[in-house]
């Protein structure tokens, strides 16, 4: 049996290979990657466009020694749509912009001391539930986007269709499809869903036709407020643990040690960078893909080249207005299909959390910690500190870290009981 040619991370291909290899990269994170400015209620051009500076920023400072495609957060969803909704997008971006610095000092403080202190901060009995509340958080919201709770009467028939095909493919397909179609189950569910809409009449191209081929993304400025920032400062930790994740995946797949070389300060830093600077001009924050790590593991294709190539592809989809005017027309309905599957998947990637770490529930503190951080999470309790109000996963964040520190210090003097 012929086993497929390895090709490496510093290795350049032919011309006529990098051109499909980088549009698949392109293809696996579209779906997921239009549907956060989609959610946030932004022009998808501007995210396109950092998507690809992002990317060749962080190939750029991590020497072309770790590949890897940045696209949109999810760990910033909750706490940015709740942060629009009292404030304002703008708000939302200083919130971005402060927590990719900060998360540039903990590459420096990672750079320094390691990054064993995480664990402390935020064991994976408390960094489980804290992603998982993420996308629970999410649910209700789905379900409107969808058009499954009206104000008044019964759900359009139209939308619950849309809805249904949109949710069906993404859920069969991803249990169901090979090869390539494996990685890209989100993108076709989004495609049939469209299709469908379109069949029952509730696509308008209207702002197709009258928008230009060539178009300039809409660029921004971030607004500060304390509170804001507050509300999005626990997305920190979750970050960093994801790009800790990831760089270990990926040096398994490419059979290198990234986190000794580049390192894990400088992946993580590129990664925060580009959040920072993707804030400052209006887009919101980048993260390392899990599709493209996928698409890699499918492939055995690790090389930066190819990686660049789909950042150049994105940037250059950031100046077809025709291109985002087409995606701003996809129905809400199509939106929540995929949400309904996207925010159960990031619930359960805190699960996961807590099954790869092989987190022990016959120790009463990993119990506690799990279940004080889930019902503080969901409860709806709301604490005020000053002109700051936290609620919901920040909130939970901030007491899974405060429980944790408490128990290190118990258990450091031996005053745990298990």
């Amino acid at each position: 049996m012929e086993t497929k040619r390895i090709i490496q991370v510093d290795e350049r291909v032919p011309l006529s290979l990098l051109l499909p290899l980088s549009m698949q990269h392109m293809f696996a994170m579209f779906g997921a990657t239009v549907l956060v400015p989609f959610l946030f209620g932004i022009n998808p051009a501007i995210v396109l466009f950092m998507n690809g500076l992002g990317t060749l920023l962080f190939i750029l400072i991590t020497k072309g020694k770790a590949p890897a495609y940045l696209g949109s957060s999810f760990a910033f969803l909750a706490p940015g749509l709740l942060i629009i909704e009292q404030f304002g997008y703008s708000y939302a971006l200083g919130g971005f912009a402060v927590v990719g610095l900060c998360g540039c000092i903990v590459a420096g403080i990672i750079y320094k001391f390691g990054s064993d202190w995480i664990d402390v901060v935020l064991p994976p009995a408390a960094m489980g539930p804290v992603v998982a509340l993420i996308g629970l958080e999410l649910a209700g919201s789905a379900a409107s986007t969808a058009g499954l709770l009206p104000a008044e009467g019964t759900p359009d028939t139209a939308n619950v269709i849309v809805f249904l095909v949109t949710l069906g493919v993404a859920v069969f397909g991803s249990v169901l499809f090979r090869k390539f179609l494996s990685v890209i189950p989100i993108l076709i569910s989004v495609v049939c869903g469209y299709v469908a809409a379109y069949v029952l009449g509730i696509v308008d191209f209207t702002a197709v036709t009258e928008a230009s081929w060539l178009a300039l993304p809409n660029f921004s400025t971030p607004k500060f407020h304390p509170q804001a920032i507050a509300i999005m400062l626990p997305a920190l930790l979750v970050i960093v643990s994801e790009h800790i994740g990831h760089q270990v995946v990926t040096s398994k797949i490419i059979g290198r040690d990234l986190l000794k070389d580049p390192g894990l300060h400088r992946s993580l830093f590129a990664d925060n960078f580009s959040s920072f600077l993707s804030a400052c001009i209006g887009s919101v924050p980048t993260t390392t893909y899990g599709e493209n790590i996928g698409v890699m593991a499918m492939t055995k294709v690790y090389s930066v080249y190819v990686i660049g190539g789909a950042a150049v592809m994105s940037l250059c989809c950031a100046f077809i207005g025709k291109l985002t005017a087409l995606i701003n027309t996809i129905p809400g309905a199509v939106i929540g299909g995929i949400s309904f599957l996207l925010y159960g998947m990031i619930g359960t990637s805190g699960l996961r959390i807590l099954v790869d770490s092989k987190v022990d529930y016959n120790r009463t503190r990993n119990t506690v910690l799990s279940s004080v951080i889930l019902v503080v999470g969901l409860s709806g309790v709301s604490i005020q500190l000053g002109s700051i109000a936290l609620k919901g996963m920040s909130l939970a964040a901030l007491v899974g870290m405060i429980l944790s520190l408490l128990f290190h210090f118990f258990d450091k003097y031996g005053l745990m009981n298990d």
